[in-house]
């Protein structure tokens, strides 16, 4: 049995030590870019090895592009290989933020072609409320000869955004905090506000009050109350740069519902150019 959209941690602790098992630490500071690997480093689970946003997760930020540009899908797929992942390995992806940067990593191992993969619920601090232990020894593997192709047709460009939300060919879902959505918030993106005509679903919305993934039927109810009759491939979530995004995905996939698109550029992108139209409040 492979798990492919959350896995618990007394599931995980059950097979973490497996062969065919792949372990990633995705915790992330946006705001320290060293945050990630000294928290890696501090202690991580077992096996565990450590995927960077910034530099294995995402290619380098352009004049033009957002905070967190896809990588090459050449270049991701050796990252694939030299991780030692072949296309049998079962995949986790970790954060401490319920699966917040985890799921980018679940999701771009999708878009490569490998289902097999899955985020912890609720993330680190529920394996280690089990009293589960901790490890500060990095784990390597040998490189694999994993085969896989990205799906572009997942991926949704600017031009693309900015020509259908015109003529409501698509529907815009937008993961960020509502405060961000609104422009309340005016410390977190250069330019507050949201894409018009977009709609607001944070990602913390597919989460229960103790940080584990709600139901499937809570989570479907909510994407449908917002996608309506909307065809599911004309679904397009968005965020601050493509990352939470990923945890709405996930959260669609954990809901039974069909995969939808992403555009990876999202706000971060859309606000380079000033002549983009912005819209604030609800």
């Amino acid at each position: 049995m492979y798990y492919q959209t959350i896995i618990s941690a007394d599931e995980l602790k059950a097979i973490i030590d497996n062969d065919n098992v792949r372990v990633f630490d995705c915790r992330f500071n946006l705001k320290d870019p060293e945050g990630g690997i000294k928290s890696f480093n501090a202690g991580h689970l077992p096996n565990a090895q450590h995927a960077d946003m910034d530099t294995q997760l995402s290619s380098a930020m352009t004049e033009t592009s957002g905070r967190h540009p896809l990588p090459d899908p050449e270049v991701f797929l050796d990252q694939i290989r030299q991780w030692g992942i072949t296309n049998d390995t079962q995949v986790i992806a970790y954060d401490d933020m319920s699966g917040a940067f985890a799921a980018r990593l679940w999701w771009m191992m999708r878009w490569c072609g490998h289902d097999k993969v899955a985020v912890l619920n609720g993330g680190m601090s529920k394996w280690t409320d089990q009293g589960y232990e901790l490890s500060q020894e990095s784990a390597t593997y040998a490189p694999s000869e994993f085969k896989g192709q990205a799906n572009m047709e997942w991926l949704v460009d600017i031009d693309t955004v900015a020509s259908q939300m015109e003529t409501n060919a698509i529907t815009l879902i937008d993961a960020r905090s509502g405060d961000r959505f609104t422009g309340k918030d005016h410390n977190t993106d250069p330019v507050p506000g949201h894409i018009p005509g977009a709609t607001s679903l944070p990602f913390p919305g597919n989460l229960n009050a103790d940080g584990l993934m709600a139901s499937p039927d809570i989570i479907r109810a909510r994407f449908e109350q917002a996608i309506k009759e909307q065809p599911f491939n004309n679904v397009v979530n968005m965020c601050g740069s493509g990352v939470t995004a990923c945890h709405n995905l996930l959260a669609q996939a954990v809901a039974g519902l069909p995969p939808m698109k992403i555009f990876i550029g999202s706000w971060s992108q859309w606000i380079r150019d000033k002549s983009r139209p912005v819209a604030t409040g609800e």
